[in-house]
Order: C-alpha cells, then structure tokens, then sequence
C-alpha cells in the first residue's frame, strides 16, 4: 500500500498542474463563469466538508464511491451539471426509470444539510455533486484533483430528457460518440470516462441482452465477445427465474471498490460487463487507449483528471441561469 500512496502524493501536483493549463485554454464560455477559489471568501470549509462527508459514507457502505460517479454521469448529461436529477416530483428526471436505480441522494442531502449550517445558501447543489464525485474517485485509490466551482442549480427536470441523454448499455460506438460528441466530449474522453466502470455496481437487467432466457428462466450466453467463464460466473449470480431487477454484481469482477486502470484489463481478457463495454475495445478507433490505459495507470489518472474537467462543466449555469436551492430534492 505504500507504494501506491507514494504513486498518488507524486501524481497529484500533476494532475492539479494539467488541469489548470486545461483550464486556461478552456473555451470562452468557460472562462469567468467558474472557478478553482469561487467559495475562498463565502464558504471556505466547503470542499472540505463535502469530502468528509463522502470519506464518512464509504467507510460505512464501499458502493458509495461508484453511486456518486453514477449520479454525477446522469446530472451532467441530462440539462448540464446543474442538480436537475436530484429534483423530487412527478415527471421529474429522477422519476424517469431509468434513473430509480441511481444512489447517492443521502450522501448529497447530507453534504448540502451541513454547508447550510455553515454558510446557509451558498453552496450549490450542482457543486456537491462534482465536488463529492471527484472525491469518491480519490477516496476510492484513484488521483485526487482541482475542479472549478461557481455552479448554480437548475430549475427544469424533465423525465423525457432522460432517455435521450444517457448511454444505454446496448449502444453502438457510433451510438456513442455521437452522444458524447453533443455534450463536446471526444473519442478519448469516451474511453477515458468509460473507466468509471472500475467501480460500481449494474442490475443483471442492464447487460441481459447478452444472453438468451429460456421459458424455465434459464440463461444461455448469446454474445460471442464476452469471456466464457466470465459469462458462466454471472449466470450464477443472476438466478434463473429470479428478478433480474433486484439482485447487482460488480462492474469489474478484480477490483470492484477500488479505483484503477483493472477495467481496461477487463476489456482486453473479454470481461467487460455492458456490451457498451465491449465495443471499445472491439473498435479500431478506440482500442489502442484501452491498450495503453491498460498498460499504464498513471496515463489513465492523467486522461481522467483532464476528461472528468470537461464533464463537470457539461452545459453549467452560473450568475442568474439558476439558482442555489435550499433543499437538493426541491426547487426555491
């Protein structure tokens, strides 16, 4: 383990030092609207609790890291970075299906519960949710960076923006990057950002498609790209007969709670659990990244540092296109 620490205490200047280049090279719109000591002056313990309180959720369930990337993924792509997908109600983009499987909401709630003792409203829910899913990546052993702050909250959550917005599992490489490609992410942030699946826990519904179910519930492997064994193992944890919906496996079946670069491993041996997964590393355009990735983990923290920067400032509202909600789950 100390080998590892020392890998991340030397990484960290570094990666701190990429993303503030990137961030001054950043497009126009981004520059003045966020930035790295926005709550210097009006709430300066703000990172430091939103951190605490993550550190204190993993300890207690280690899926904590893996749910806060997720919840980050479908807030950013859904109407930006802007804590729309935390908004309670009916035809909200939290009521929409394909998000009553997210978590993470407690961690968020009780992040925005303290700052609003502290420095009642000032801290954005957007930005507890960047903030607490770049520390989830730290917590979990990946590299520990900067990211601007200054997001204000939306107002409009619309369940029939989901679906349009988000990567379903069964989609194309084409599917995707022409999805990415709208929230102005590239190729490579689409492989880097993929990496997400290094942590996590799926629903056997949400990689079914890659096997045939009989009449008696039985599972037989249709896709020819996923590893024998690999396949083997999940049938037996997705029961025959049972409720595909309620019982979760590991994203990566080597090292589930632990942030590093084994999931592009997991690609190149046929163990990529989505058929989404799968595709990147079947593609000529993408392949040679997840080799390199693969090979090299310190290439992989450098590439998601810069690619997770682009995320979190998906489509944000700053000044007066939103608002600094008083409750994460409800609008002002």
């Amino acid at each position: 383990m100390e080998s590892k620490f020392s890998f991340f205490s030397q990484t960290h200047n570094l990666c701190n030092l990429l993303i503030l280049v990137f961030f001054s090279f950043a497009p126009s719109p981004l520059l003045g609207r966020l930035s790295f000591d926005f709550y210097a002056t009006s709430c300066p313990v703000a990172e430091l609790m939103v951190s605490n309180t993550v550190r204190s959720a993993s300890a207690n369930d280690p899926a904590v890291p893996g749910k806060l990337l997720r919840l980050l993924f479908h807030d950013c792509f859904v109407e930006g970075c802007d804590a729309s997908v935390l908004l309670k109600g009916n035809g909200t983009e939290r009521s929409d299906p394909a998000n009553t499987s997210l978590g993470g909401f407690s961690v968020i709630d009780s992040a925005k519960r303290v700052l609003e003792i502290f420095c009642p409203g000032t801290v954005s829910c957007a930005d507890i949710i960047a903030l607490a899913a770049r520390d989830a990546v730290a917590i979990a052993g990946g590299p520990a960076f900067q990211i601007p702050t200054g997001r204000r909250d939306g107002r409009i959550s619309n369940s029939a923006n989901v679906r349009p917005n988000i990567v379903d599992t069964s989609f194309t490489m084409d599917e995707m990057i022409k999805l990415f490609n709208s929230k102005g992410l590239s190729v490579d942030d689409l492989v880097t950002l993929s990496g997400v699946h290094t942590i996590g826990l799926a629903h056997c519904s949400a990689f079914s498609d890659r096997f045939r179910q009989d009449s008696e519930g039985n599972l037989t492997l249709i896709d020819t790209s996923l590893d024998i064994n690999y396949a083997q193992e999940l049938i037996k944890k997705c029961p025959a007969g049972g409720s595909s919906t309620s019982v979760t496996v590991n994203n990566d079946p080597e090292t589930s709670f632990v942030f590093d670069n084994r999931y592009f491993s997991n690609l190149l041996a046929h163990k990529g659990l989505f058929q989404s997964d799968s595709v990147i590393v079947e593609d000529g355009r993408t392949r040679k990244q997840v080799e390199e990735f693969a090979n090299s983990e310190e290439s992989f923290f450098k590439s998601w540092g810069e690619s997770f920067l682009k995320l979190t400032t998906i489509e944000v509202k700053t000044d007066d296109e939103g608002e600094i909600r008083h409750s994460c789950s409800f609008s002002n």
